[in-house]
Protein backbone atom coordinates (compact mmCIF):
# COMPACT_ATOMS: atom_id res chain seq x y z
CA UNK A 1 0.00 0.00 0.00
CA UNK A 2 2.87 2.61 -0.01
CA UNK A 3 2.19 3.92 -3.81
CA UNK A 4 0.09 6.05 -1.55
CA UNK A 5 1.61 9.17 -0.46
CA UNK A 6 -0.96 9.21 2.70
CA UNK A 7 -3.38 7.13 3.16
CA UNK A 8 -6.48 8.69 5.54
CA UNK A 9 -9.16 6.91 6.78
CA UNK A 10 -12.44 8.85 7.69
CA UNK A 11 -15.89 8.27 9.89
CA UNK A 12 -18.40 9.90 8.86
CA UNK A 13 -21.55 11.50 11.08
CA UNK A 14 -24.37 13.60 10.64
CA UNK A 15 -22.69 16.67 11.71
CA UNK A 16 -19.02 16.34 11.79
CA UNK A 17 -16.34 13.54 10.26
CA UNK A 18 -13.24 12.29 11.79
CA UNK A 19 -10.07 11.72 10.06
CA UNK A 20 -7.52 9.57 10.81
CA UNK A 21 -3.89 9.87 8.39
CA UNK A 22 -1.23 7.25 8.27
CA UNK A 23 0.99 9.65 8.79
CA UNK A 24 -0.77 13.27 9.92
CA UNK A 25 -2.95 11.62 12.73
CA UNK A 26 -6.29 12.87 13.90
CA UNK A 27 -8.13 15.67 12.50
CA UNK A 28 -12.24 16.76 12.78
CA UNK A 29 -14.49 18.54 10.08
CA UNK A 30 -18.05 19.87 9.51
CA UNK A 31 -19.56 17.54 7.17
CA UNK A 32 -20.92 20.05 5.16
CA UNK A 33 -19.74 22.14 1.99
CA UNK A 34 -16.77 24.22 3.85
CA UNK A 35 -15.49 21.30 6.04
CA UNK A 36 -14.83 19.44 2.59
CA UNK A 37 -12.82 22.30 1.06
CA UNK A 38 -10.60 22.60 4.36
CA UNK A 39 -10.50 18.86 4.55
CA UNK A 40 -8.99 18.86 0.72
CA UNK A 41 -6.67 21.74 1.10
CA UNK A 42 -4.88 19.61 3.93
CA UNK A 43 -4.85 16.57 1.49
CA UNK A 44 -1.34 15.44 0.14
CA UNK A 45 -1.30 15.07 -3.40
CA UNK A 46 -1.11 11.21 -4.31
CA UNK A 47 -3.22 10.53 -1.24
CA UNK A 48 -6.17 8.01 -0.81
CA UNK A 49 -8.81 8.75 1.05
CA UNK A 50 -11.19 5.38 2.79
CA UNK A 51 -14.72 5.58 3.77
CA UNK A 52 -17.38 2.81 4.84
CA UNK A 53 -20.23 3.11 3.04
CA UNK A 54 -22.42 4.49 5.31
CA UNK A 55 -25.95 5.13 3.71
CA UNK A 56 -26.59 9.28 2.59
CA UNK A 57 -23.46 10.37 5.41
CA UNK A 58 -20.37 9.37 2.82
CA UNK A 59 -21.84 10.06 -0.54
CA UNK A 60 -21.35 13.85 -0.60
CA UNK A 61 -17.65 13.42 0.62
CA UNK A 62 -17.44 10.74 -1.90
CA UNK A 63 -18.36 12.37 -4.83
CA UNK A 64 -16.98 15.93 -4.03
CA UNK A 65 -14.06 14.13 -3.33
CA UNK A 66 -13.62 12.58 -6.76
CA UNK A 67 -14.48 14.99 -8.88
CA UNK A 68 -11.52 17.00 -7.34
CA UNK A 69 -9.32 14.58 -8.54
CA UNK A 70 -8.74 12.56 -5.23
CA UNK A 71 -8.41 8.53 -5.09
CA UNK A 72 -11.45 7.68 -2.87
CA UNK A 73 -11.72 4.13 -1.16
CA UNK A 74 -15.81 3.09 -0.23
CA UNK A 75 -15.66 -0.12 1.95
CA UNK A 76 -18.34 -2.22 2.94
CA UNK A 77 -18.76 -1.15 6.87
CA UNK A 78 -18.74 -5.07 7.88
CA UNK A 79 -15.08 -5.88 6.63
CA UNK A 80 -14.01 -3.22 9.07
CA UNK A 81 -16.15 -4.31 11.52
CA UNK A 82 -14.27 -7.64 11.34
CA UNK A 83 -10.86 -6.00 10.75
CA UNK A 84 -11.52 -3.98 14.41
CA UNK A 85 -12.76 -7.08 16.10
CA UNK A 86 -9.89 -9.37 15.14
CA UNK A 87 -7.52 -6.55 16.31
CA UNK A 88 -9.65 -7.38 20.07
CA UNK A 89 -10.72 -3.46 20.33
CA UNK A 90 -12.45 -2.83 23.22
CA UNK A 91 -12.65 1.01 22.41
CA UNK A 92 -15.26 2.67 20.20
CA UNK A 93 -15.30 6.00 19.45
CA UNK A 94 -15.55 8.08 16.30
CA UNK A 95 -11.78 8.67 16.36
CA UNK A 96 -10.47 5.21 17.05
CA UNK A 97 -13.18 4.09 13.74
CA UNK A 98 -11.34 6.68 11.77
CA UNK A 99 -8.16 5.12 12.75
CA UNK A 100 -9.58 1.34 11.95
CA UNK A 101 -10.37 2.31 8.74
CA UNK A 102 -6.68 3.76 7.88
CA UNK A 103 -5.38 1.22 9.32
CA UNK A 104 -7.74 -1.46 7.29
CA UNK A 105 -6.59 0.66 4.32
CA UNK A 106 -2.24 -0.13 4.96
CA UNK A 107 -3.27 -3.70 5.42
CA UNK A 108 -5.73 -4.37 2.52
CA UNK A 109 -5.88 -3.84 -1.49
CA UNK A 110 -9.08 -1.69 -1.78
CA UNK A 111 -11.37 -0.93 -4.54
CA UNK A 112 -11.50 2.21 -5.95
CA UNK A 113 -14.47 4.88 -5.70
CA UNK A 114 -15.76 5.47 -9.52
CA UNK A 115 -18.56 8.62 -8.93
CA UNK A 116 -21.76 7.99 -9.88
CA UNK A 117 -23.08 10.22 -13.29
CA UNK A 118 -26.10 12.26 -12.77
CA UNK A 119 -28.71 9.90 -14.26
CA UNK A 120 -27.45 6.83 -11.62
CA UNK A 121 -27.84 9.63 -9.13
CA UNK A 122 -31.39 10.39 -9.96
CA UNK A 123 -32.59 6.88 -10.45
CA UNK A 124 -30.97 5.67 -7.32
CA UNK A 125 -33.23 8.34 -5.40
CA UNK A 126 -36.19 7.57 -7.28
CA UNK A 127 -35.52 3.79 -6.24
CA UNK A 128 -35.34 4.68 -2.80
CA UNK A 129 -38.87 7.14 -2.98
CA UNK A 130 -40.37 4.27 -5.23
CA UNK A 131 -39.32 1.96 -1.94
CA UNK A 132 -41.09 4.35 0.65
CA UNK A 133 -44.40 5.04 -1.30
CA UNK A 134 -44.91 1.63 -1.86
CA UNK A 135 -44.25 0.86 1.96
CA UNK A 136 -46.95 3.69 2.45
CA UNK A 137 -49.34 2.67 -0.04
CA UNK A 138 -48.83 -0.89 2.12
CA UNK A 139 -49.77 -0.01 5.34
CA UNK A 140 -52.70 2.48 3.48
CA UNK A 141 -54.23 -0.95 2.01
CA UNK A 142 -54.12 -2.78 5.14
CA UNK A 143 -55.70 0.36 6.96
CA UNK A 144 -58.60 0.03 4.37
CA UNK A 145 -58.87 -3.53 4.74
CA UNK A 146 -59.29 -2.97 8.49
CA UNK A 147 -61.94 -0.86 8.40
CA UNK A 148 -63.94 -2.87 6.14
CA UNK A 149 -63.25 -5.79 8.51
CA UNK A 150 -65.00 -3.32 11.26
CA UNK A 151 -68.38 -3.03 9.39
CA UNK A 152 -69.11 -0.11 10.28
CA UNK A 153 -65.96 2.15 8.82
CA UNK A 154 -66.63 6.23 9.11
CA UNK A 155 -67.21 7.26 5.49
CA UNK A 156 -65.02 10.50 5.95
CA UNK A 157 -62.32 7.81 7.55
CA UNK A 158 -62.54 5.57 4.61
CA UNK A 159 -62.51 8.53 1.79
CA UNK A 160 -59.58 10.10 3.12
CA UNK A 161 -57.64 6.40 3.38
CA UNK A 162 -59.15 6.12 -0.60
CA UNK A 163 -57.55 9.13 -1.62
CA UNK A 164 -54.24 8.59 0.13
CA UNK A 165 -54.10 5.53 -2.11
CA UNK A 166 -55.13 7.12 -5.12
CA UNK A 167 -52.48 9.63 -4.67
CA UNK A 168 -49.49 7.10 -3.80
CA UNK A 169 -50.78 5.39 -6.68
CA UNK A 170 -50.31 8.38 -8.95
CA UNK A 171 -46.81 9.09 -7.36
CA UNK A 172 -45.82 5.76 -7.89
CA UNK A 173 -46.71 5.57 -11.78
CA UNK A 174 -44.82 8.83 -11.98
CA UNK A 175 -41.36 7.74 -10.67
CA UNK A 176 -41.84 4.96 -12.76
CA UNK A 177 -42.18 7.03 -15.95
CA UNK A 178 -39.49 9.03 -14.68
CA UNK A 179 -37.00 5.87 -14.23
CA UNK A 180 -37.87 4.48 -17.45
CA UNK A 181 -37.26 8.25 -19.27
CA UNK A 182 -33.98 8.20 -17.88
CA UNK A 183 -32.61 4.43 -18.17
CA UNK A 184 -33.43 4.74 -22.01
CA UNK A 185 -31.62 7.72 -22.74
CA UNK A 186 -28.37 4.99 -22.36
CA UNK A 187 -29.15 2.32 -21.80
CA UNK A 188 -32.20 1.44 -24.19
CA UNK A 189 -30.79 -1.69 -25.68
CA UNK A 190 -29.69 -3.79 -22.43
CA UNK A 191 -32.64 -3.11 -20.95
CA UNK A 192 -34.53 -4.29 -23.98
CA UNK A 193 -32.14 -7.47 -23.54
CA UNK A 194 -32.88 -8.52 -19.73
CA UNK A 195 -36.54 -7.74 -19.81
CA UNK A 196 -36.76 -10.96 -22.92
CA UNK A 197 -35.49 -13.06 -19.88
CA UNK A 198 -38.51 -14.92 -18.73
CA UNK A 199 -39.01 -13.63 -14.91
CA UNK A 200 -37.23 -10.53 -15.11
CA UNK A 201 -39.63 -7.78 -14.71
CA UNK A 202 -38.96 -4.04 -15.93
CA UNK A 203 -38.94 -2.98 -12.49
CA UNK A 204 -35.45 -5.35 -11.68
CA UNK A 205 -34.11 -4.79 -14.85
CA UNK A 206 -33.55 -1.25 -14.52
CA UNK A 207 -32.16 -1.37 -11.04
CA UNK A 208 -29.83 -3.73 -12.61
CA UNK A 209 -28.60 -1.62 -14.80
CA UNK A 210 -28.72 1.21 -12.81
CA UNK A 211 -26.30 -0.24 -9.80
CA UNK A 212 -24.41 -2.04 -12.29
CA UNK A 213 -23.60 0.88 -14.56
CA UNK A 214 -24.36 -1.05 -17.48
CA UNK A 215 -22.67 -3.95 -16.42
CA UNK A 216 -19.43 -2.23 -16.57
CA UNK A 217 -18.43 -2.35 -12.94
CA UNK A 218 -18.15 -6.44 -12.95
CA UNK A 219 -15.78 -8.40 -14.88
CA UNK A 220 -18.03 -11.72 -14.18
CA UNK A 221 -21.24 -13.13 -12.88
CA UNK A 222 -19.06 -14.44 -10.09
CA UNK A 223 -18.52 -10.70 -8.87
CA UNK A 224 -21.92 -9.66 -9.46
CA UNK A 225 -23.45 -12.87 -7.60
CA UNK A 226 -21.44 -11.91 -4.76
CA UNK A 227 -22.29 -8.07 -4.97
CA UNK A 228 -25.82 -9.08 -4.90
CA UNK A 229 -24.95 -11.85 -1.69
CA UNK A 230 -26.70 -14.45 -3.40
CA UNK A 231 -23.42 -16.73 -2.79
CA UNK A 232 -23.48 -19.83 -0.90
CA UNK A 233 -21.63 -19.84 2.59
CA UNK A 234 -20.15 -23.41 3.75
CA UNK A 235 -19.92 -23.66 7.26
CA UNK A 236 -17.27 -26.87 7.96
CA UNK A 237 -14.52 -27.35 10.58
CA UNK A 238 -13.08 -30.83 11.44
CA UNK A 239 -15.39 -33.73 11.71
CA UNK A 240 -18.01 -32.43 13.93
CA UNK A 241 -19.00 -29.01 12.40
CA UNK A 242 -21.34 -29.18 9.56
CA UNK A 243 -23.53 -26.16 9.31
CA UNK A 244 -26.53 -25.66 6.68
CA UNK A 245 -24.70 -23.84 4.12
CA UNK A 246 -26.57 -19.98 3.55
CA UNK A 247 -26.63 -17.52 1.40
CA UNK A 248 -23.95 -14.95 2.23
CA UNK A 249 -26.58 -11.73 2.55
CA UNK A 250 -23.20 -9.61 2.82
CA UNK A 251 -24.80 -7.28 -0.66
CA UNK A 252 -27.52 -5.12 -2.36
CA UNK A 253 -30.39 -6.11 -0.17
CA UNK A 254 -32.49 -4.42 -2.81
CA UNK A 255 -31.68 -6.45 -6.12
CA UNK A 256 -31.63 -9.54 -4.05
CA UNK A 257 -35.42 -9.30 -3.11
CA UNK A 258 -36.57 -8.15 -6.47
CA UNK A 259 -34.73 -11.51 -8.00
CA UNK A 260 -36.33 -13.42 -5.08
CA UNK A 261 -39.67 -12.18 -6.21
CA UNK A 262 -38.80 -12.51 -10.14
CA UNK A 263 -37.69 -16.51 -9.37
CA UNK A 264 -41.21 -17.10 -9.10
CA UNK A 265 -42.25 -16.70 -12.14
CA UNK A 266 -38.99 -17.67 -13.43
CA UNK A 267 -39.24 -21.50 -12.21
CA UNK A 268 -42.24 -21.51 -14.11
CA UNK A 269 -41.26 -19.76 -17.86
CA UNK A 270 -37.91 -19.81 -17.76
CA UNK A 271 -36.32 -23.14 -18.91
CA UNK A 272 -32.79 -23.09 -17.32
CA UNK A 273 -34.81 -21.97 -13.90
CA UNK A 274 -37.60 -23.97 -13.96
CA UNK A 275 -34.99 -27.00 -14.61
CA UNK A 276 -32.94 -25.78 -11.39
CA UNK A 277 -36.02 -25.41 -9.50
CA UNK A 278 -37.10 -28.78 -9.72
CA UNK A 279 -34.25 -30.81 -9.80
CA UNK A 280 -33.43 -28.76 -6.33
CA UNK A 281 -37.29 -29.59 -5.01
CA UNK A 282 -36.68 -33.52 -6.63
CA UNK A 283 -33.57 -33.88 -4.26
CA UNK A 284 -35.37 -33.16 -1.16
CA UNK A 285 -34.40 -29.45 -0.49
CA UNK A 286 -37.07 -26.57 0.63
CA UNK A 287 -38.45 -24.50 -2.32
CA UNK A 288 -37.00 -21.56 -1.03
CA UNK A 289 -33.59 -22.88 -1.29
CA UNK A 290 -34.73 -23.67 -5.04
CA UNK A 291 -35.64 -20.40 -5.43
CA UNK A 292 -32.33 -18.81 -4.45
CA UNK A 293 -31.04 -20.99 -6.85
CA UNK A 294 -33.18 -19.83 -9.40
CA UNK A 295 -32.13 -15.80 -8.51
CA UNK A 296 -28.30 -17.11 -9.15
CA UNK A 297 -29.23 -18.17 -12.44
CA UNK A 298 -31.47 -14.96 -12.86
CA UNK A 299 -28.05 -13.13 -12.51
CA UNK A 300 -25.70 -15.26 -14.67
CA UNK A 301 -28.04 -14.82 -17.67
CA UNK A 302 -28.84 -11.48 -17.00
CA UNK A 303 -24.78 -11.09 -17.09
CA UNK A 304 -24.40 -13.40 -19.91
CA UNK A 305 -26.96 -11.25 -21.96
CA UNK A 306 -26.16 -8.26 -21.14
CA UNK A 307 -22.11 -8.90 -22.32
CA UNK A 308 -22.99 -11.07 -25.64
CA UNK A 309 -25.60 -8.43 -26.64
CA UNK A 310 -27.68 -10.96 -27.88
CA UNK A 311 -31.33 -11.37 -26.44
CA UNK A 312 -32.95 -14.68 -24.53
CA UNK A 313 -32.19 -17.93 -26.04
CA UNK A 314 -33.55 -21.01 -24.19
CA UNK A 315 -31.49 -23.04 -26.89
CA UNK A 316 -28.08 -21.03 -25.83
CA UNK A 317 -28.89 -19.23 -23.19
CA UNK A 318 -27.69 -22.27 -20.74
CA UNK A 319 -24.18 -21.99 -22.37
CA UNK A 320 -23.43 -18.20 -22.22
CA UNK A 321 -24.89 -17.86 -18.60
CA UNK A 322 -22.27 -20.84 -17.28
Amino acid sequence: MNKYKEIFGVDISKDVFDVHGSKSGHDQFKNDASGFKIFLKNLPKESLVIMEATGYYHYRLAQFLFKQGILVSVVNPLSVKRFIQMKLSKVKTDKSDAKAICEYGQINEVPLYTALTDVQSECLQLFRLMDSFIKKRRATKNKIHGEEVLGIPSKWVYRSLKRDKKHLDKELKGIEERLLSLVKQEQQFQLTLLTSIPGIGLKTALFMLIITDGFTRFENSNQLCSYVGITPTIRESGSSVRGRSRISKVGNRKLRNLLFLCSFNACKHNKACKEIYERIVNKGKSKKLALIAVSNKLIRQSFAIAKSGLPYDEKYVSVLAK
